[in-house]
């Protein structure tokens, strides 16, 4: 069986309000029918974030849509997924994110060559409003840049 690896998920938004100190990537435990659901595109990563529970790193709110033809083994499209690292990473981030302003927040979803959810975590800083007019800036001067350049 082969499996599509064209399934990534971003979290744009994080890109753009957080700055990313250090990222790891995660596996995500999953129950019945979410990985169909991935497969099928059917995530959001839009104001999700990550916690620790009792040494265990925990994603909440990520929104896995319900899987069309799932019947009642259906899972619930909101509820807590656990994050698989390593104790030596949980440790690390752990640290990092006890430091002020610091935060831990996915940046993307995406499937690897065995067909196993993935999830690429950062310990992020949020920006400023200038840092966000400066990076706006960053990529518009990069757009006419490459326009130029084309021509």
């Amino acid at each position: 069986m082969s499996y599509s690896n064209n399934i990534v998920i971003k979290n744009k938004k994080a890109s753009f309000d957080y700055e990313f100190i250090e990222t790891f990537v995660a596996g995500i435990v999953l129950t019945g029918t979410e990985i169909k659901s991935i497969r099928l595109g059917k995530v959001s990563l839009v104001d999700t974030y990550c916690t620790f529970v009792k040494r265990e790193l925990w994603m909440k709110n990520m929104n896995i849509s319900e899987y069309f033809y799932g019947t009642y083994n259906n899972h619930s499209a909101r509820r807590d997924r656990k994050l698989l690292l390593n104790r030596k990473e949980l440790n690390k981030i752990d640290r990092l994110s006890q430091t002020t302003g610091l935060t831990i927040i996915p940046a993307k979803l995406f499937l690897n060559e065995k067909g196993l959810a993935k999830v690429v975590i950062a310990v992020a800083k949020g920006k400023k409003a200038y840092d966000k007019r400066q990076s706006l800036r960053e990529k518009d001067d990069k757009r006419d840049m490459d326009r130029l350049f084309k021509k």
